[in-house]
């Protein structure tokens, strides 16, 4: 209560409507209206007529079916003048809790209580609540005909206040007075209601109109499986996303997955908002040419397409800003008010019988400031939120657009510009992921873009009337070091690239580590590739200490700069005053404070915003360079490419989208038919019955893959319908160049390319119809079944892969994988033709991807076959049952017309039309039969090697019975084991609570995890600088307050004294202002240490823990890479280190620095009012369910978010790598559809988790805004009848203002935290991994020098098993094989041959028996020295990035002659000297700079640069040509005559001239024996292998 004017005590008993004080209230006789109780009175009836109307249709009508109210989604229809009506309605009640004030504050003054100058409001503020939840209950059951109430209702009200506020307009009440100015807003307001309701009868016609208007509700709303309302609900569900509240509790009890999320709003689809961005740049088109570069033309278009809600959203900041300010003045004013009596305000007037008063007289009422300043708190937030959710929004729709715009693009991109390195799937994701990011953000910090400076401009000016020119002072500081902090921003930014950079290079060699594991172990070369990643892990770590020192900076400014502005603004402020201006009191001590915290966000701000834009406008221009780059031909004359027609080509494109199962081909095709008839009608009546025969016909065609010289030259070809079609050639002639010109891939200089389609009659009129519509351009042709050389597959099923979006045909299904032998291979994967076979079918063979690339083409129903090398990764037995049964037989019955690149000539006398090409020109074509007369020396050449090849044909061609899939037995076993565990868990019952109740608790062990590996000192330094600093702050700011409080206490005691010019009276500022310096000074270090203190321990943390993981996933064995995913492994190593290197640090921060702000706030505030602590409670239990709930949902979301988006970019990673295969196939649109999906369930996520993020802040700025109240209510009573002291109320609403700041941010932090946890969890587990036992009995100092010097090998009784928990995979194996001798290994899949090379290596777990090696048992030498004794080529060529040199001999112990030596023998010497570098030149990532031979060719040479006595061949020349191999058969029995080679056979020739042969069955060996005495025992294993193979 104000203390000006005390009001007169009054009694209970003199409670009444009119009061009992004044005889003349209930006097009427100069008329009803001119008694201001009647009038009063008067305005309760419109209340009173609502209130009864409607209770009966509310609580009886609706009462029985209200929960079904709430869903009605079939019916949810928003009225005309919606918003405005909840507006309205918000300001009404705004206004009528103004009422209630003033009347209860006029009513202070009067002797008795007089009920009529507040009670009206009371029931006007419960009538406008039942107006509003009456209208949504009719609104949401669209009955518009029961508004005729509200229509009563607004007119009564209406009518009743324009009465009220005529009559005291006659009395002379003006503006001066409150009321007069309330009653004619609430006139105003009645008044602009009721023409809502009279608009809801025009537009809805439900009243005097014959016939009503019918309006259906949005389709999203009859579509029960869209779940996100927020476009839908009402203004007050939209505004506290209380729709939420269902799906964040249900969270709680069900995990949320993409079922459970729903579909997107059409309007939100990225569909949708690419539509309108295509508009936005056809807008810019039409304007005038788009520059093929600069930027400017994106922009335009981006605000042309998104401006609307981006103005919205600024309009809510600016409001929130606005709003903002009223904290610091309400402080202020409280403060003032409580510290010294006020006189200034007008005494009130008494007309018509009661007290009106000024609005000066009404703000200068203590308890009023406090509820103002809570309305103004809960409506800043509500706009602050609105404002962010708004942003957030329109940048996830703007993603969605433009990735499908990207998207479209890619669609149209040039193969050449991707084969030529011009543009890497790299860049085009990194476009994807992060550069369409950077727009969001952009977005989403744009708003702060406009509303800092007004913020900054406004808070300077309130600071000014405050503090004078001590304020500007204080400013300057601020202003000076907002360029450091943006100096500090930028360092950061760069230290962050140049960490990436690092990051990088250390991902890609732990890439090449982990794939390459198993070579590296069984050559004993881990320990190098682990230095290698170390080495780079240092620069990381180096570069990781810059990011660190910047951040640690950053945060200490952002703490630090507050600090040194107030002390800077106190210290002049104080200097400045003369003495005897006792100016500095709390009012202006607090106020000022509450101010610069406001202050300080929007430069601290700066830098972030600064930065972002920047990225933004580097994305733009990334993105303008892309979308002009070059698009493959769409006519037959080359034309050259502008970004005008690229989105013209989008938009045509695009149009089919949403009835993309209807695209018909055929259809397709028709399109043009008659476009340049009459041009080519005499040549059709000439060349139509010869061009009948003929599918493809390429004349004069000149090719090319860059701006240069041609590829192809003078291709004059054509590919007859239905028939075979073979391409034949040298390596690098432009066979498969060739195929990728007909499909229209590479860039054509000139010439024609002609498709024909078989007609369906063989009418003349339908082959001239059909000639000419294919003949218009390349692009015209139908699909076509392209398998490319390189298998190109999805990440998907097996049978999804091969039914490639096709309908499903069991009979045809079963076909096609017996064609393709695939049902060995897929009986032994883990579910069979529903196993997914992972990124560019990781899990399976060379041959398995290339069976099941071929298997797509067979199944799809085209009339083209391309089939480019299909044989290369397979066997004779496979090659010749997929020549025989597929394209023989399978794709003949069919008449499909097949084109078949291949090397294998022997199948040339099946070709029914061969093409020869040599140097990228076509040498000769025809029959086989046209060829051997026109090139005899040709054929001769085909004739030799068709027998070479035809002699190897005859030795493998019946193995059917022995032939099976690369999935060894013991690899099934695992997957079997892992089925049983994951049956075991399905079966669980209570596997789903035990789940939920783990979702709910915090990972602390993890946490306690991250700390142990801080280390024993940094950790209580962290803890204690934190304390300390936040100690150290809130003694500041009580020094503050009892500084001020003496001040007050000084003035009143001069006041009191009469002091005029005296010493006695003058008040010594220094020894205060010396404490608060020192505190100030202190404050200033404490926050450098504590900063520092935080990053430093994230960085001992992220040393320990990847130190530890890579060190345990060296060691680990290699059953842990078996049964563990590689991506998971890599993911450890990559965002899982990510986010401990540089996210936990600035979260940890954050969340201590948040929770120690706001224990420290409820700590001062119960300090200063002790009651608080009653309300404190309802309050933390609100925070604790709060944060309890939303937890769980952002977890869940997060991650959510996190698994949507690796399908999106995988998408675009598949499009792009089989980007010539989508466009053979004609599946452009079936991509694009996928493409959506995956983007939509991506943005669907993000659209949640931003309102889970919006709901938890609205709800925790509510409960913050509900402490300040409290705090304000309590300190002033308490300051009003406890005489505390104006200082310690002003620092108690000053931190609670804080509280509101930062309840919400506890949560977010812990919730991110949380997450972040996670990442220490997973890590933490691979750590706990039982490395492999390195350590032998013997030291590598006792074995013998030399050793094994004869390689002599001794197996006795051996048992080994791939794991404790599994079955033995050899059994009781006794063998002896002598120095020197050459031995054989065959037997069927799962037979154990190269679970027999691993034991020789301890690769696998021997439980019995021993292997001797020259008379040493194996067991007992270390692994390190034991694996570095042998060599082994494995069947799958594995080379590292690097160099040659690096690849043969990465222990650098060989010299330049001996590496020469094995590139010799290996015949690989002519290629590495014709390579710039020789030894030098660089191997790229997994050797793809060489060829798969050459690859293979490259690993035989590594073994014969360790010239080890025992040598391991696993089927190692399977890649080789036939030449190659014949002459490296013979250099193995040469150079390696006097050493020991083991060979693992799966062709059996390449073992008939050993020395001996060992069979193996079921893990046993079942003969062992020289080949010759085998051979002879017609009832042996190896004679059956040998008789089947005849």
């Amino acid at each position: 209560m104000m203390r000006g004017y005390r009001p007169t005590p009054v009694s209970n008993s003199t409670l009444s409507f009119c009061g009992t004080d004044n005889s003349s209230a209930y006097k009427v006789d100069n008329g009803l209206l001119n008694n201001g109780c009647f009038l009063d009175a008067l305005g309760v009836v419109p209340h009173v007529f609502l209130l009864f109307s409607t209770f009966p249709i509310l609580f009886i009508g609706w009462g029985s079916q209200s929960s079904k109210v709430h869903i009605h989604h079939s019916t949810w229809l928003h009225f005309p003048g919606h918003n405005l009506r909840w507006l309205l309605t918000t300001v009404l009640l705004f206004v009528l809790v103004c009422e209630i004030a003033e009347g209860i504050v006029s009513d202070g003054f009067n002797q008795s209580r007089h009920l009529h100058l507040y009670m009206p409001a009371g029931l006007g503020i419960l009538a406008a609540v039942t107006s509003i939840v009456y209208y949504h209950n009719i609104e949401t059951s669209n009955f518009p005909k029961l508004l005729i109430a509200l229509l009563i209702y607004w007119t009564l009200a209406f009518i009743t206040k324009t009465i009220k506020f005529v009559k005291y307009d006659d009395h002379g009440i003006g503006l001066r007075q409150l009321r007069f100015c309330i009653t004619g807003l609430l006139a105003l307001l009645y008044g602009l209601l009721l023409g809502v309701e009279v608009n809801v009868i025009l537009r809805r016609r439900y009243m005097w109109f014959p016939y009503p208007t019918e309006v259906k509700p949005p389709d999203d709303l009859q579509d029960l499986g869209v779940r996100f309302q927020q476009p839908f609900v009402n203004l007050l569900s939209k505004s506290t996303y209380w729709w939420m509240n269902t799906f964040i509790t249900s969270a709680h009890k069900r995990p949320i997955d993409l079922k459970t999320i729903g579909k997107l709003p059409i309007s939100m689809r990225a569909l949708t908002n690419y539509q309108r961005l295509r508009k936005a740049f056809d807008a810019q088109m039409e304007d005038g040419p788009v520059p093929l570069k600069g930027s400017r033309w994106i922009w335009r278009s981006l605000r042309q397409a998104f401006g609307r809600p981006l103005l919205l959203s600024i309009t809510f900041r600016f409001m929130a800003d606005l709003l903002g300010f009223a904290g610091p003045l309400c402080i202020s004013g409280i403060v003032h008010h409580i510290s010294s009596d006020n006189h200034s305000a007008l005494p009130p007037v008494k007309l018509l019988g009661v007290h009106f008063i000024s609005s000066e007289a009404f703000l200068a009422n203590a308890y009023v400031l406090a509820v103002l300043l809570f309305l103004a708190l809960l409506l800043q937030r509500t706009f602050l939120q609105a404002s962010y959710y708004v942003a957030i929004e329109t940048g996830i729709k703007l993603r969605g657009a433009i990735q499908t715009k990207i998207y479209n693009k890619i669609m149209r991109l040039c193969t050449s510009n991707m084969s030529m390195g011009d543009m890497t799937t790299a860049q085009i994701c990194s476009l994807v992921a992060r550069d369409t990011n950077h727009l969001m953000w952009f977005f989403f910090l744009c708003p702060n873009l406009w509303a800092m400076p007004v913020q900054i401009v406004i808070g300077v000016l309130l600071l000014y009337s405050l503090l004078g020119v001590s304020a500007l002072i204080g400013a300057t500081v601020i202003a000076v070091l907002a360029p450091l902090q943006y100096f500090v921003a930028t360092r950061l930014s760069r230290a962050q690239k140049s960490t990436l950079e690092y990051t990088s290079e250390r991902l890609k060699k732990t890439n090449e580590l982990l794939r390459g594991i198993k070579l590296l172990k069984l050559y004993a070369w881990e320990h190098i590739f682990r230095s290698s990643v170390e080495e780079t892990r240092r620069q990381e770590l180096t570069n990781l200490r810059t990011f660190a020192l910047y951040t640690s900076l950053s945060i200490f400014m952002n703490a630090a700069i507050p600090i040194a502005a107030v002390l800077t603004i106190f210290v002049v402020h104080v200097h400045v005053q003369s003495a005897t201006d006792f100016d500095l009191s709390p009012a202006v001590a607090f106020g000022s404070l509450s101010l610069f915290h406001i202050l300080v966000t929007p430069l601290f701000l700066l830098s972030s915003v600064l930065h972002s834009t920047v990225k933004a406008l580097v994305s733009v221009q990334k993105l303008s360079e892309f979308l002009g780059s070059t698009e493959i031909e769409t006519d037959q004359d080359p034309i050259v490419q502008t970004p005008a027609n690229n989105n013209g080509n989008i938009k045509s494109v695009y149009a089919l989208q949403l009835q993309a199962k209807l695209v018909n081909r055929k259809n397709k095709t028709k399109q043009d038919v008659n476009r340049n008839f009459e041009q080519h009608d005499q040549e059709l009546t000439a060349s139509a019955a010869q061009e009948e025969e003929v599918c493809i016909k390429i004349i004069n065609g000149f090719f090319t893959w860059t701006q240069g010289c041609p590829t192809l030259t003078n291709i004059d070809i054509k590919v007859p319908f239905g028939q075979l079609t073979m391409i034949v050639g040298q390596v690098g002639c432009g066979k498969s160049s060739l195929l990728l010109a007909a499909l229209g891939e590479m860039q054509k200089i000139s010439g024609n390319i002609t498709w024909n389609s078989l007609p369906k009659s063989d009418s003349e009129e339908n082959v001239r119809a059909h000639y000419m519509s294919e003949r218009q351009s390349h692009r015209k042709r139908g699909s076509v079944a392209y398998a490319s050389q390189r298998p190109w597959l999805l990440n998907a099923t097996v049978e999804e892969n091969i039914l490639f979006d096709m309908a499903p045909n069991e009979k045809r299904y079963k076909e096609v994988i017996e064609v393709c032998q695939l049902q060995p291979d897929i009986d032994t994967l883990p579910q069979g033709d529903q196993t997914v076979i992972g990124e560019r079918g990781i899990i399976l063979s060379g041959g398995q991807r290339q069976r099941i690339s071929v298997a797509r083409a067979l199944y799809q129903q085209t009339n083209v076959v391309f089939l480019d090398d299909p044989f290369s990764a397979l066997d004779i037995h496979l090659s010749d049952h997929l020549m025989h049964e597929g394209i023989l037989k399978f794709l003949r019955q069919e008449k499909r017309t097949v084109v078949l690149v291949t090397h294998k000539l022997q199948y040339l006398p099946h070709a029914d039309w061969i093409i020869a090409m040599r140097d990228g020109t076509v040498q000769t074509q025809g029959t086989l039969k046209d060829i051997q007369y026109a090139e005899p020396e040709l054929f001769e050449q085909w004739r030799t090697l068709m027998n070479r090849q035809n002699k190897e044909n005859s030795t493998e061609l019946k193995r059917k019975s022995f032939r099976r899939a690369m999935y060894s037995r013991d690899t099934l076993s695992l997957a079997t084991e892992d089925e049983d565990e994951d049956s075991s868990t399905s079966t669980d019952e209570d596997s789903l609570r035990a789940e939920l109740r783990h979702r709910t608790t915090i990972p602390w062990s993890s946490f306690a995890t991250y700390l142990r590996a801080a280390g024993m000192l940094l950790l209580p330094l962290l803890i204690l600088s934190q304390l300390t600093k936040h100690s150290l702050m809130v003694a500041i700011d009580f020094w503050l307050a009892h500084w001020t409080s003496h001040v007050i206490a000084a003035q009143v005691e001069s006041a009191e004294r009469n002091c005029t010019i005296t010493r006695d009276c003058e008040f010594s500022h220094s020894s205060y202002l010396q404490v608060f310096c020192v505190l100030c000074g202190l404050g200033i270090v404490l926050c450098l240490i504590t900063s520092l203190a935080v990053e430093w321990t994230g960085l001992r943390v992220a040393k320990e823990l990847h130190c530890s993981l890579l060190r345990i996933i060296v060691l680990a064995p290699m059953r842990l890479f078996e049964t563990t995913p590689l991506g998971n492994i890599l993911n450890r190593f990559s965002t899982d280190t990510n986010t401990i290197d540089q996210h936990i640090p600035a979260t940890m921060e954050c969340l201590s620095r948040s929770t120690l702000l706001c224990v420290s706030a409820v700590g001062v505030i119960s300090y200063v009012t002790p009651v608080f602590l009653i309300a404190l409670l309802p309050l933390a239990i609100a925070c604790y369910f709060i944060q309890k709930y939303f937890r769980v949902a952002s977890r869940d979301l997060q991650q959510l978010e996190d698994s949507t988006e690796m399908p999106l970019l995988s998408h675009y990673s598949q499009t792009i790598e089989g980007l010539t295969t989508i466009r053979a196939f004609r599946h452009e649109q079936k991509f694009k559809k996928k493409l959506l999906e995956h983007t939509d369930a991506n943005n669907i996520s993000s659209l949640f988790l931003t309102a889970a993020n919006r709901w938890l802040e609205v709800r925790m700025e509510y409960v913050g805004a509900f402490v300040v109240l409290i705090a304000a209510v309590a300190s002033i009573t308490n300051a009003l009848y406890s005489q505390v002291s104006a200082g310690l109320v002003g620092l108690g609403l000053t931190y609670a203002l804080m509280v509101s700041n930062y309840l919400n941010w506890i949560v977010r932090n812990l919730a991110d935290m949380e997450v972040q946890l996670g990442c220490v969890k997973r890590v933490s587990a691979l750590i706990h991994t039982q490395p492999e036992s390195y350590d032998g009995l013997m030291t590598p100092a006792q074995v013998p020098a030399g050793w094994p010097k004869y390689g002599e090998i001794q197996i006795n009784n051996l048992s080994v098993r791939y794991d404790t928990s599994l079955k033995a995979v050899l059994r009781h194996v006794n063998a002896h094989i002598k120095p020197g001798q050459k031995v054989g290994i065959c037997g069927r899949t799962g037979s154990g041959k190269s679970s027999f090379s691993l034991a020789l290596f301890r690769m696998v777990d021997t439980f019995e028996g021993q292997i001797l090696i020259d008379g040493i048992d194996i067991a007992k030498l270390p692994l390190q020295t034991l694996r570095s004794k042998f060599s082994i080529i494995l069947q799958d060529p594995i080379l590292f990035s690097g160099t040659i040199r690096f690849n043969l001999d990465p222990e650098r112990k060989a010299t330049d002659k001996m590496l020469w030596e094995a590139l010799e023998i290996a015949q690989l010497m002519p290629v590495v000297k014709a390579l710039p570098g020789g030894l030098d030149a660089t191997v790229t990532e997994g050797g793809e700079n060489f060829s798969q031979g050459q690859r293979q060719l490259f690993c035989l040479a590594r073994a014969f640069v360790r010239k080890s006595s025992i040598l391991i061949m696993d089927e190692a020349t399977a890649s080789i040509d036939m030449a190659t191999e014949s002459i490296l058969q013979k250099v193995v029995m040469t150079a390696f005559a006097d050493r020991t080679v083991v060979t693992i056979a799966h062709r059996v020739h390449t073992i008939l001239g050993s020395d001996a042969v060992i069979v193996m069955k079921h893990g046993a060996i079942v003969e062992y024996d020289e080949p010759d005495v085998l051979l002879e025992q017609k009832d042996s294993v190896f004679s059956a292998f040998v008789r089947a193979d005849k």
